[in-house]
């Protein structure tokens, strides 16, 4: 055995050089979206592959156990190939999927989900059903939401966009096929105002500038749009004559906030937050209930499909009435407050003080008495009501792409509630903590839900029968 692991390393240690090229047969897509093949046994990523494709390739890196190389010419091309939308696809990050037929990108979202399981073995993996993906009719124009960079360009000119994938350097996006077109009018014309003002946008390498992110949000059912300009510092140059111009030129704009984010940093939003003119939310609608958003309240991108992922969601609950439920990780308030007439009890918690004061003002605007939100960690919270005897009959978990902390799984197989369900963002932390869970679960079936078309995020709903 000694033997043959050392034969391994030998092979797996080839060594290729930087700028070296070679043809490889893309075997299958990554988590990320990139295609994979190998090099000598050895694991090559080369991203816009996809399987089945011969192409020649570049080394950028080499690693002990992988390749990383760029995509040089395609020599025999797959029958699912088609011509990207956006002609800056295989650029920035968001659009992995794009050259990729449809049909075949909702097959690789299931497979995704295989991958994971394969990888952590939770029990009983390989007999969990998965159905096919549920996808979109239009899988185009979805997201309500653009969280774009601001700059300048060579020429001086400001363009607002997203980084070119590994890099800080903004692709300037005029147009973008995946955006809800209203946030794209939004964004086209506040970088217009902001040139013609001449108020300073960041720059990264001196660390100046005041605008540094536009974020446009519109509300799908009612087109209302909110704008929050994230910037350096609270001061922000001819913000009069600015606020004076969205109200004249974009009316559909009825909510403008700032947000102050100093400093060189990976994240997009500060902790300060100031209303600079119109509502401080805006409306958005799913199935007959409305919530009103703050500008940094969690909610699906993609507004068309959330109420097919929470449908389904409540269709794995099978609820009774009755039922005493803990929404997990609410944002502001959609997924509780959307069963509250079904169930007794809806308790829920987010970490965001502003999105909890969203879910209790939704409650209200929507005469639902019997939900309550708290600010705090899901896994902080649910120990402390089990300790004050608070027993739910259903839990419903939504996480981050972090997936569950440990000690929130303890507190869930301590309480073990007969209804479970895992709404997931991520296929590798959901199998991870699936290792834990199916400890006091069985997992009935995961249903892979296509809320991000394009790209190679996959969001899934997990059904758990308690053994």
């Amino acid at each position: 055995m000694r033997n043959n692991n050392k034969f391994e390393e030998k092979e797996l240690s080839v060594h290729v050089e930087v700028g070296q090229r070679f043809s490889v047969l893309i075997k299958r897509l990554g988590i990320n979206g990139e295609g994979i093949g190998y090099f000598q046994r050895k694991l090559v990523f080369v991203p816009g592959a996809l399987p089945t494709e011969k192409v020649l390739v570049e080394v950028v890196e080499d690693k002990m156990r992988f390749i990383n190389a760029k995509l040089v010419k395609i020599e025999r091309a797959s029958e699912d190939r088609i011509t990207p939308v956006d002609s800056y696809a295989n650029e920035v990050g968001g659009f992995e999927l794009e050259n990729l037929a449809y049909p075949a990108q909702l097959d690789f979202k299931r497979d995704v989900i295989l991958q994971a399981l394969n990888k952590y073995k939770p029990a009983g993996y390989n007999k969990y059903y998965l159905p096919a993906t549920i996808g979109m009719e239009n899988p185009t124009g979805y997201r309500n939401k653009a969280q774009f960079q601001v700059r300048k360009d060579e020429n001086d000119q400001v363009i607002a966009g997203l980084y070119k994938a590994n890099t800080h350097d903004v692709v300037d996006l005029k147009t973008c096929a995946l955006q809800y077109p209203l946030t794209m009018e939004v964004i086209n014309a506040l970088v217009k105002m902001i040139q013609e003002l001449g108020i300073p946008v960041y720059d990264e390498e001196q660390n100046s500038g005041i605008i540094k992110t536009l974020v446009v949000r519109a509300a799908q059912a009612t087109n209302q749009v909110q704008v929050t300009f994230v910037t350096q510092s609270k001061k922000l140059l001819k913000k009069r004559q600015l606020l004076e111009m969205i109200e004249q030129q974009l009316p559909q704009v009825v909510s403008v906030m700032q947000n102050v984010n100093p400093g060189r940093t990976p994240l997009v939003w500060g902790d300060e937050t100031i209303h600079l003119a119109g509502r401080k939310t805006i409306t958005e609608e799913l199935d007959g209930v409305s919530f009103d958003l703050s500008p940094r309240a969690f909610l699906q991108l993609n507004s068309f499909m959330t109420p097919t992922l929470y449908q389904e969601a409540f269709k794995a609950l099978e609820l009774r009435g009755g039922e005493k439920i803990v929404d997990a990780y609410s944002g502001v308030g959609t997924i509780g407050l959307s069963i509250a007439d079904e169930v007794q009890e809806v308790r829920g918690m987010d970490t965001i003080a502003e999105a909890v004061d969203d879910a209790n003002h939704n409650a209200l605007k929507n005469n639902i008495t019997n939900a309550h939100y708290e600010v705090g960690e899901a896994e902080v919270l649910l120990p402390q009501w089990l300790a004050e005897g608070f027993k739910p009959d259903a839990i419903i978990v939504d996480p981050p792409r972090t997936g569950l902390a440990d000690s929130l799984i303890n507190a869930i197989l301590e309480s073990a509630p007969k209804k479970f369900v895992y709404i997931s963002c991520n296929p590798s932390t959901l199998a991870k903590d699936l290792v834990k869970l199916t400890k006091k679960y069985n997992v009935d079936y995961i249903q892979s839900i296509d809320m991000m078309p394009q790209t190679a995020r996959c969001e899934c709903v997990v059904k758990f029968t308690k053994k």
